[in-house]
């Protein structure tokens, strides 16, 4: 798998590439997306057709042999702390029809102190039913390698707290977690609707209990039939929704005591042969809750970016 990825970055631009990575944990999140944008321009495009998630997984696997290539980025200043910029790098790769695989790496700036890279992220995603149902189950694990300095917030499990992200960067980088995080995916669709409802369950491989999570979200496209006239503004080329999500307590204490939850709505743009843009706002609903947090992604999806065998055939 990590061959793969290696090809497949050496195909888009193998040394823009290495300057984008670099770019990550030395610069503000602006000047990556910056980057990222002009790598993203000169490589064949695959048009996703995802809900405009950032926490949630929907059924959506990337299809086989695409690579999509994204920044998931967050701003935000807790109570009584420094604002921080996270930024991930994320390449997920199609693997087969019922199954995808990504890589991510995270870093973080924290005004007042410093950038510090931390850590990585190793993801699997697994579709046991092929066809379409009135819910699809996909399955999730993950490895975590993660410092507690790590500011990406993909997810929210157990007690997180915004008391978390007080801690000086040289603090955080002094303790590592390793941990394995599962997920039970479920997603249906009508008519033009999404709706996804996600169980997370982690635990660090340490004697530490099992901590919970959950995610839940709702999207549609704002128009659901391609305009005959192709435009820069067309109403399909946007998708709108919200997520809830937010920590479940751990194994012994379940629940939403001592938790933090999060609200906030969704939308995304489709550039015309250029990358996707999502952005959301989201709202801390309790005391352990951030305020208010900034999110952003740019995503671009590349089409067969390894020479398939014809015998290869989708659902393989």
């Amino acid at each position: 798998m990590f061959a793969s990825i290696g090809s497949a970055t050496h195909a888009v631009n193998k040394v823009g590439c290495m300057h984008i990575v670099s770019s990550l944990f030395r610069r503000a999140p602006a000047q990556f997306v910056f980057a990222l944008l002009g790598l993203f321009c000169f490589a064949p495009k695959c048009f996703a057709q995802e809900p405009p998630y950032f926490v949630t997984y929907s059924s959506d696997l990337e299809e086989p042999g695409n690579l999509e290539v994204a920044f998931k980025g967050a701003v935000a200043t807790p109570q009584y702390g420094n604002q921080f910029r996270s930024g991930t790098l994320e390449l997920e790769y199609g693997a087969k029809a019922w199954w995808t695989t990504e890589l991510y790496l995270s870093g973080q700036n924290t005004a007042h102190d410093t950038t510090v890279f931390s850590g990585w992220r190793f993801e699997n995603r697994f579709r046991p039913l092929f066809r379409e149902h009135a819910i699809n189950p996909v399955l999730y694990v993950e490895y975590e390698n993660l410092s507690i300095a790590d500011r990406s917030l993909l997810e929210i499990t157990g007690h997180d707290s915004k008391s978390d992200l007080l801690l000086a960067n040289w603090q955080g980088r002094l303790e590592t977690e390793r941990s394995i995080e599962t997920k039970l995916i479920l997603s249906s669709s009508f008519h033009s609707w999404n709706i996804s409802e996600n169980f997370i369950a982690e635990k660090e491989i340490s004697a530490e209990p099992w901590e919970f999570g959950y995610a839940l979200g709702v999207s549609r496209p704002l128009a659901f039939a391609a305009s005959a006239h192709g435009c820069m503004w067309c109403r399909e080329r946007f998708a709108a929704g919200a997520e809830i999500y937010g920590g479940l307590g751990d194994s012994n204490g379940f629940g939403f005591k001592a938790t933090s939850q999060y609200l906030g709505p969704t939308i995304a743009y489709d550039i015309p042969h250029g990358p996707t843009i999502s952005f959301s706002p989201n709202f801390g609903l309790n005391a352990n809750s951030i305020g208010v947090l900034y999110r952003f992604k740019v995503s671009y999806e590349l089409q067969q970016i390894f020479h398939r065998r014809s015998g290869d055939k989708r659902g393989q």
